[in-house]
């Protein structure tokens, strides 16, 4: 645990988280909606910083990126909380539950990650959970990891705000970030964000790495052809040559929708390789 950064001092020990747009304003002793940032007495604390609750080393293509190294393994880490409260949350268990942890320094994982690199890993990937509410430390690791040569990727919802992302941006090689749907109906509703912090974090990110995208291909909640064409075309008016992957959606958490038809990923496949150069179908 240390003191957090990004946060403004408020009076009767008020405290203002201004990592992500949630833009939480805590009461001392309270957690903010991540659950991993609490007042203290009026102080900011991370209370993830050097926590690990998963690890391993994972084919590079399982973050997934495509287009990045492909073939090679990457030393992956993930902590606890989440700044989204997505209801088919894949990883509830580490982002919303409380599971047991393993505290490492940066300086430790940065060893491990460098003993990977023999085993054929390229650097460490931040994922599991939602990595930019593990923002200390992960800045702190992947500053250390470039120095030694290691690649940064994160996997992230991108809901940041600009100031802390553009601090940790030079420090990262590839992203990929979930655009979880194309209307901040969707955002609001089902997972209590909104769209246009995404949206500008994956134009930031595309002008410094190497980035890819995710959606999550929800039955009746983002399918529509319509909804499909308008993301195709925000991100072909970024790059078309910006991966895409559509993923199918299963039962999980607190949604039990029965699980995408294949035909609804292979139709909003031929929608997205009209203006797109490189999509690809995810859990099929």
């Amino acid at each position: 645990m240390q003191e957090a950064k990004y946060y403004e001092k408020l009076d009767n020990e008020l405290v203002w988280c201004h990592l992500c747009p949630q833009n939480c304003k805590i009461k001392p002793g309270r957690k903010g909606i991540c659950r991993a940032r609490q007042n203290q007495e009026g102080v900011l604390y991370t209370l993830n910083y050097g926590k690990l609750t998963s690890w391993g080393i994972d084919p590079i293509e399982k973050k997934p990126l495509y287009r990045f190294y492909p073939g090679s393994l990457i030393f992956s880490v993930g902590t606890f909380g989440c700044n989204f409260r997505c209801g088919f949350c894949q990883n509830w268990e580490i982002a919303h539950g409380d599971p047991p942890t393993r505290e490492v320094t940066a300086e430790e994982l940065v060893e491990i990650a460098l003993d990977a690199k023999r085993s054929g890993s390229i650097g460490i990937a931040y994922t599991y959970s939602e990595p930019m509410i593990w923002y200390e430390f992960v800045y702190d690791t992947a500053k250390r990891a470039q120095q030694e040569g290691l690649k940064n990727v994160l996997v992230t919802n991108g809901f940041v705000q600009k100031e802390p992302f553009m601090e940790l941006l030079p420090f990262i090689d590839a992203m990929n970030i979930d655009v979880k749907a194309f209307t901040d109906e969707f955002y609001r509703k089902t997972c209590g964000g909104q769209l246009d912090p995404v949206l500008r974090t994956v134009e930031l990110a595309h002008k410094s790495c190497h980035v890819e995208i995710t959606t999550l291909v929800v039955p009746g909640m983002n399918d529509s052809e319509e909804e499909i064409s308008s993301l195709v075309d925000w991100i072909a008016s970024l790059d078309p040559s910006i991966p895409l992957h559509l993923s199918r959606y299963f039962p999980r958490y607190k949604f039990d929708l029965p699980p995408t038809p294949v035909a609804t990923l292979k139709r909003a496949k031929e929608i997205a390789l009209e203006k797109l150069k490189y999509v690809y179908l995810g859990n099929v």
